[in-house]
């Protein structure tokens, strides 16, 4: 009974005798009813982050059962096990706050306990990011399995998906066109499935970037979460995991930067969320790959949206995976694409795209010459506001506000925030500029924030939209004229701590330009004045505070990028 370094014998407990451990966790492993000749299989751990406050895993138990059944079946041996699970909405001040720590959680999993590869099974807006960053780091073997999508639901012959219509009914009710009970309606029938919201919001987003990074198999992206497919996906996943594990293809294999640069074309044609630029810089970070805004506008200016999805088109997920789903879409986006790459399938995309169906609907999926966005659907903007970047969703947005010169309307935090947006006395005309500060990942977390409400003033003017800008987030979900991620952000004293009210702010998509009328001296001055606010004194928000870079960087963790592990 030698170790042997794979299976269960990997890792071994150190009591400074190597057999013993060995034996004693076989000892207990046995008291799980497993025979030998189980035990001596490779192992294909299954990371799980469902939850009770997690309403998009809920079916979790189904997969693992599939995963398993795929595993056992290639003749591994599963065995699952709890990480910590994200649910969006649950989790305050946002779950962007922890998706580092779960990234934490996930590679030291991986790291600690024998395992050969690892399914990683998410889908919620931050987890899916999160696992992968610490299989990435781990480099262990790895594959992921989203949960899927939701199907959509009804309200009064109205069809509704989580999470873009619940914005767009909320308007109106703020508006004073629903009654109480009609929201009440909306609200029961938004999200009526298990599964991720059922639009091209971050969870979308981030499945259909996984594939196109070749982390997770070929269609495994869209089936919706109740829908049989998905379990013939995760039994698939499961399966293929032990080839991974045999052939020992670990991430730094798959996640290179063409393969990068193609996920990247992807989020541009889906007309994705903004949040999957943080995320994906933050996946390539953990390999060393260098995702600059620079690059990224780039990348933007000649790639097409050409998925008809909310926020910025018509049509849900359940449209877009009967319409041809990913695989569809890389064969329109061929030209474009690194096609040598290779998947955890094991082919390239070159000799996937050779068996890609044929059928695609082009009411979801546009022919590449026929774009629902030429061009620049998500932008970085760089000016004297934003020196380090801001991101703009102009694909989403009121064409007319993206070259906009406006005066400043400015909320100093979230709070401030809450209490003024509504003031029947706030002086406000649907040409300013709505400003956010203090709301960045030091400063409050960086919530999902910058889809600042529109006073309730201007909803009865009949106002839908109007340029908004902060150093928050937006969910994926969301759209309208908004500026995102301005950085450095204002509570470490960037320019957009300087703004006052009444102040010139200009945007340009045509320039990608961010700036406000202030000479550079006039900008130093007022920071010269700024107070930091007082950093936390303990526990993880301490950890946060001190080491969260900026969203240019993905907001990682500074000693968790590949550079950081180096130094």
């Amino acid at each position: 009974m030698k170790p042997s370094g794979t299976g269960l014998s990997r890792g071994l407990t150190d009591y400074g005798d190597r057999e013993f451990s060995l034996y004693l966790r076989r000892t207990f492993a046995k008291s799980m009813g497993f025979s030998d000749a189980m035990l001596e299989r490779p192992i294909v751990g299954i990371a799980t982050a469902g939850g009770g406050f997690n309403n998009c895993h809920r079916t979790t138990p189904e997969l693992v059962a599939a995963v398993s059944r795929g595993v056992l079946t290639a003749g591994g041996l599963p065995l699952d096990f709890p990480t910590i699970s994200l649910g969006e909405p649950f989790l305050s001040p946002t779950s962007l706050v922890f998706r580092n720590l779960m990234a934490m959680d996930v590679e030291e999993m991986i790291r600690a306990q024998p395992m050969d590869a690892v399914v990683l099974i998410g889908g919620c807006d931050k987890t899916l990011p999160a696992q992968l960053m610490g299989a990435i780091s781990a480099n262990k073997p790895a594959i992921a399995l989203v949960v899927g999508p939701m199907m959509t639901g009804s309200f009064e012959g109205t069809r509704l998906g989580a999470c873009t219509d619940c914005r767009s009914w909320w308007a109106r009710f703020r508006a004073g066109e629903l009654s109480e009970e009609r929201i009440r309606g909306v609200e029961s029938n938004l999200a009526t499935t298990a599964g991720t919201c059922a639009v091209m919001g971050t969870a979308s987003t981030m499945a259909c970037v996984t594939e196109a990074l070749g982390m997770s198999l070929p269609g495994a992206a869209t089936p919706p979460a109740v829908h049989a497919e998905r379990l013939r996906v995760a039994e698939a996943t499961g399966a293929r995991a032990v080839a991974l594990a045999r052939d020992d293809v670990t991430p730094d294999q798959i996640v290179t930067p063409a393969a990068v640069e193609n996920a990247l074309r992807v989020l541009f044609a889906l007309g994705g969320s903004t949040n999957g630029i943080i995320h994906l810089t933050a996946i390539a970070g953990r390999r060393g790959i260098p995702l600059t805004l620079q690059r990224f506008n780039e990348l933007s200016a000649d790639t097409p949206v050409l998925v008809n999805l909310k926020p910025v088109g018509d049509h849900y997920m359940e449209h877009f995976h009967a319409a041809g789903g990913v695989g569809a879409l890389l064969r329109e986006l061929a030209p474009l694409l690194n096609r040598d790459t290779v998947s955890v399938a094991g082919e390239t995309l070159d000799e996937r795209l050779a068996h890609v169906p044929a059928y695609v609907d082009r009411t979801v999926i546009r022919p590449f010459g026929e774009p629902i966005v030429a061009r620049d659907a998500l932008v970085a903007l760089f000016g004297n506001l934003a020196p380090n970047g801001a991101i703009l969703k102009a694909a989403a947005a009121d064409p007319r506000l993206m070259e906009h010169d406006g005066r400043a309307v400015v909320f100093r935090d979230l709070a401030d925030l809450a209490a003024r947006i509504d003031a029947p006395d706030l002086d406000v005309e649907p040409d300013d500029v709505l400003v956010l500060q203090h709301a960045g990942p030091v400063g409050a977390g960086m919530p999902e924030a910058g889809y600042l409400p529109i006073p309730k003033k201007l909803l009865a003017r009949g106002v839908r939209d109007m340029l908004r800008i902060s150093d928050a987030r937006m969910s994926g979900t969301a759209y309208g004229a908004i500026v995102l991620h301005v950085s450095p952000e204002s509570a470490l004293g960037g320019p957009l701590a300087a703004v006052r009210n009444g102040d010139r702010i200009r945007v340009s998509l045509r320039e990608k330009r961010l700036d406000v009328v202030l000479t550079d001296a006039e900008i130093a001055a007022r920071i010269e004045q700024f107070v930091s606010p007082a950093p936390p004194r303990r526990g993880y928000a301490k950890l946060y505070a001190q080491h969260i870079l900026g969203p240019e960087r993905g907001c990682d963790f500074d000693f968790l990028t590949s550079e950081g592990t180096a130094e």
